[in-house]
């Protein structure tokens, strides 16, 4: 299992270590995952995904995880989410027009 976020596609990056005498050794910093079980309120269920903290602090912010998905780019979801936000667009329906 890969270390990737399931929904915003964070995953392990590269640096040094730099040591008081400017010695450099290479260096991974991991993504902060956890298993998270998350509502979708327009399907009536709940999903578990592998999430980083910053992806909970974003669903938060957005109001729910149908809103989060519905605002992301396809290519960070991973296959699983993005079958979710398929199902999420076919029950929500779209904003009616404004009247002329």
């Amino acid at each position: 299992m890969t270390r990737r976020c399931e929904l915003t596609g964070k995953s392990v990056m590269t640096g040094n270590n730099v040591s008081h005498a400017k010695n450099r050794t290479r260096r991974r910093f991991l993504p902060n995952l956890c298993q998270a079980t998350l509502a979708s309120e327009s399907l009536g269920r709940s999903v578990r995904f592998r999430v980083c903290t910053n992806a909970l602090r974003t669903i938060d912010r957005r109001g729910g995880l149908d809103n989060f998905l519905l605002k992301a780019k396809d290519d960070t979801l991973s296959l699983k989410a993005r079958r979710l936000k398929r199902q999420i667009v076919r029950t929500v329906k779209p904003p009616a027009a404004p009247a002329e």
